[in-house]
């Protein structure tokens, strides 16, 4: 082996992508200690893409603090590269996580810290945004965002709205007046975890709105409320995102940031990498290690690994993929891995799979022994 490169998605709860590819790296070279091996951080979009990315390009964390998804301060971190793109994920400011169960109402949660976050990004020059929308507690539509960046929203007795889901079947007018010029100068390419369209029986509210809180009632005055909008921004400025895939993600955020701010939806491990330069990365390769906390049928829906594989299978170079456990390994064969392979080398607890120290360990001792494999003994 010549050249491996290692794309491996943080092990939830239990290892970063980093330590993953650090643990991947020593069982390479405890067979082929001479093998280039390249490093490469990558997230689906969600939890851990700052974190991969900014690892990944040498970026610096920025903290700052914004409004949490019921306008409470909140310590917020996104990433800034070197050559001034800022990376985010909307949930450090209006995550579901943020809450607690009790407080879960997408009729009153707002996206306003995630437009706190991007004015802030934007006031230190960014203006190539990323965005992760994954993991929100909103069903706003973006409107919370809109606001904090200058848009204003008025019932059709000309009065000005608050926030929240519950204002959308209310809003008659959008008023751009006071958008600063920077906001509509930015490029923002937003990574969706989700296909659903606007609204509708399989939009934002019908699919997501009952886990973030919301009562079978309030579900359908989100899903109207979110119809209605779109016919708002219709008329404003022609965009129509009724059926637009992506645009329900995270409340509706999709769709507002498509609309009104000419946001690119694309899938979040497409985003993480263009950003990282992976195609470029791969092309000399002769093996790519990927992996997940669980490798099963849900990885070809647009998980980390998943993309790391369409990405390879174009290069013509093969993917091996590890994760704590793996679940219908032919299936993951016949979409294109070469090998799939579990860590956990016996029976234990959960909690003993997710242990740190013990899960980098099993990494390390797994690829160890994928690379004995691949090993052309001299004839004798």
């Amino acid at each position: 082996m010549k050249k491996i490169v290692i794309a491996s998605d943080s092990f939830k709860g239990s290892l970063t992508s980093a330590l993953v590819a650090e643990s991947v790296e020593r069982g390479v070279r405890a067979v082929f200690p001479e093998c280039d091996v390249r490093r490469m951080y990558v997230a689906d979009g969600g939890e851990g893409t700052v974190e991969a990315l900014v690892d990944s390009t040498g970026g610096d964390r920025v903290r700052c603090t914004v409004s949490d998804p019921l306008r409470r301060p909140v310590e917020a971190i996104y990433g800034v590269f070197g050559d001034g793109k800022a990376v985010m994920e909307m949930a450090a400011a209006s995550g579901l996580a943020l809450l607690t169960p009790a407080e879960r109402n997408p009729m009153k949660t707002s996206t306003r810290g995630t437009g706190e976050m991007i004015r802030h990004a934007l006031d230190r020059g960014c203006r190539t945004l990323l965005v992760g929308i994954g993991g929100s507690a909103t069903n706003d539509a973006g409107t919370g965002m809109l606001q904090a960046l200058g848009f204003r929203f008025f019932d059709d007795a000309g009065c000005e709205l608050g926030s929240g889901g519950e204002i959308l079947g209310r809003i008659a007018a959008i008023d751009a007046a006071g958008v600063p010029a920077e906001i509509f100068e930015a490029s923002y390419t937003v990574a969706c975890d989700v296909t659903a369209p606007f609204s509708g029986p399989a939009g934002a509210a019908h699919v997501f709105a009952s886990q973030k809180g919301a009562s079978p009632e309030m579900v359908a005055k989100l899903d109207a409320g979110l119809a209605h909008f779109a016919e708002v921004i219709k008329k404003f400025n022609g965009a129509d995102i009724r059926d637009l895939p992506g645009a329900g993600a995270a409340g509706g955020l999709g769709g507002g940031f498509s609309a009104l701010l000419g946001a690119w939806l694309v899938s979040g491990i497409e985003m993480v990498l263009d950003a990282i330069g992976f195609r470029a990365a791969i092309a000399d390769a002769d093996l790519i290690i990927t992996g997940e906390g669980k490798l099963d049928a849900q990885t070809a829906m647009g998980k980390a690994p998943r993309g790391v594989l369409d990405a390879a299978r174009e290069a013509g170079v093969p993917v091996v993929a590890i994760g704590g456990a793996v679940e219908g390994a032919d299936e993951l064969n016949r979409q294109g891995f070469a090998a799939v392979f579990p860590i956990v080398p016996g029976p234990v607890t959960l909690e003993q799979a997710m242990e740190s120290e013990q899960a980098r360990a099993n990494v390390e001792r797994t690829v160890e022994q994928i690379m004995r494999t691949t090993q052309t003994k001299p004839k004798q």
